[in-house]
This record gives C-alpha cells, structure tokens and sequence, in this order.
C-alpha cells in the first residue's frame, strides 16, 4: 500500500462530523483568549492541514472511529514520511503535531462526545542542552552596546526573562514602583498580564530614562526604531531587537547562534541554578506549567545537582 502525501487541502463543501468537530474546537480555543499565533500556526495548521487530511485519506469521518491503532498509524506515517514531499519529520516536530491532537481529543471527550480513550502516542524525544550566556557574556554584550536604550534592552531581557514580544509592546507607565523594588507590567500570549520584579539599579536607569523618552513627546511606547514616521518615531520590532542582538553577539566574537529568546533560557537557568522555585519562576516567565522548566532543568550540570544536595544538607 503506498502512503500518500498528507499535504492536501481540505475541500469546503461535504463537511464530514469531525471536521465540524474540529472547527467547533478551534472557535473554543478563540473564545478561551488563547494567543491568535498559537491558534493559527500551530492548532490550525496540525489539525486542518495534517490531522483532517489523513483522516480523510484513511476513511475516517467521526471522532469514534478514532481506535489505538488508528491514532497510533497517525504517528507513524508522520515520523516515516510526514514531510511535504513524503520525507521523515524529526521526534520533535511530529511531538507538536501528535500533542495537538490529543489535546483536541481531551477536549472532545470532556464536550461529551462519544469516543474511545485512545490518545495517539507522543514521539520519545531525546534530551538536548540549549546554549546559554553566562552572566559574563551577557555584561560583555551590553558594554558593546553604542546607545542606552540598547543597553537596557539586553539588561531587561537577561534580567526579566520577557519574550521579545513583551519587551517591544512595553510602555512608559508599565514600570511602578512597588515598596522598595519595582514591577514591571508585562503584556504576555492570550493578553494575559503578569507583574516581573526589577532589581533597583536597573529601576533607577529605566526611570532616567523613562524621563528622557517623555521630554521627546510622541510614543508613550519605552522603546521605538530610529527611524520616523512623520514627526514621531516607529515602534522597535522584534525585528530590530533580533538584529541589534545579533550584531552584538558578533562584534564582541560569541560564536554561538545569540537571539532575543536565548536570553530567556538563560535567565530561567540561572534562577534555577541559584535555587529560585521552579513554580515561582514558571509564573515570572508567564507559562501556565512547567514544561518549560523542566526542559530547563537539563541545562544543569552535575555540579549543579551537587551543589543543590550539599545546600539540601546544610538546611537540614
């Protein structure tokens, strides 16, 4: 039997039950106020663009005919030939498809929909070590920094772990003081809103510079481009910041692949390393689980895991 592509676009007319099904669970995951790009490019695009279509390919119209061994197919063809041109998919790619999936199912079953349990398998992935800037390197970057908003902008994502998103979106008025600290308001996914501690220093030179920016008038947005429109300045984009970063990492000679979200990982691994909960910075980070910290926590080496037992010893 040979497999067929399962690239095929879904035709519009002859809905079957389970492609209705699947539209009804895309609106709830909108009406939930989940972030527009995961529901898009990663719900949208696994279901209508892979799940429905080999569904439909293996003659399957309702979600009860969904078996074990159906689902566990599913993940097979993917890993064996998934591709666009019917190359194998990595573990980790097929884990994103085959985690949606079971997630659409887990939400079917609690609408009462009638099903089997079967969930389709998910890949075993194997363990990677990302890189990460140590504290060195990232003083380093921001000493090579020619203007101050850059340097806060590497301050702020090393200190704070925000996305690069959050960091762009950041006005004038997010930054309050709080006791003898400040907070920093952060628009996170899904317009969710959390508060991010700021240590002083670096609340001092954001409010020197908050002055600075509200004296220029325009934009109450803390960081815009160089560049004008008319008489005001453009927004920073993600683009820019991306950029800025990039050509830092190379003029002061890190070879490793330096990003915005590099900054992220490494700000969790050192909070982890110097005993932060993994719950309290799961909420900093603005994640809703752990698995994002659990993946951290392979960053860590064994004297790390030394280190914590020794502290563990002490405290006893």
């Amino acid at each position: 039997m040979t497999t067929q592509p399962l690239f095929i676009v879904p035709t519009k007319d002859g809905k079957t039950p389970l492609e209705i099904l699947v539209e009804d669970y895309l609106d709830s995951c909108r009406a939930r106020g989940l972030a527009r790009s995961t529901v898009e490019q990663t719900y949208t695009f696994c279901l209508v663009q892979i799940f429905l279509p080999w569904c439909r390919e293996n003659g399957i119209r309702e979600i009860r005919e969904l078996n074990q061994r159906t689902l566990d197919r599913f993940t097979s063809v993917l890993l064996r030939s998934g591709g666009r041109r019917g190359t194998s998919l990595s573990p980790d790619t097929v884990h994103t498809y085959v985690r949606t999936v079971r997630q659409f199912l887990t939400w079917a079953q609690r609408e009462g929909e009638q099903m089997t349990a079967a969930r389709p398998q998910l890949p075993r992935l194997s363990r990677r070590v990302l890189d990460v800037l140590s504290r060195h390197e990232i003083d380093t970057l921001e000493a090579a920094a020619e203007t101050e908003r850059d340097r806060l902008i590497i301050r702020l994502l090393a200190d704070t772990g925000i996305r690069v998103g959050e960091l762009c979106a950041l006005k004038f008025d997010d930054l309050t003081r709080h006791q003898r600290g400040a907070l920093m308001k952060i628009r996170g996914k899904g317009g969710k809103e959390r508060l991010v501690p700021v240590r002083p220093e670096l609340t001092r030179r954001l409010e020197r510079f908050i002055r600075g920016r509200a004296a220029e008038g325009g934009s109450t947005r803390l960081f815009v481009s160089r560049r004008r429109t008319g008489d005001e300045r453009d927004p920073l984009t993600t683009n820019g910041v991306q950029q800025m970063v990039r050509s830092l990492a190379y003029n002061v000679g890190i070879t490793k692949r330096v990003h915005p979200h590099l900054f992220r990982h490494s700000f969790a691994t050192e909070a982890l390393r110097k005993g932060m909960n993994p719950v309290q910075l799961s909420n900093i980070l603005g994640h809703s689980g752990l698995r994002m910290i659990e993946r951290t926590y392979s960053h860590l080496n064994a004297s790390d895991a030394y280190d914590a037992i020794l502290r563990m010893m002490v405290d006893d």
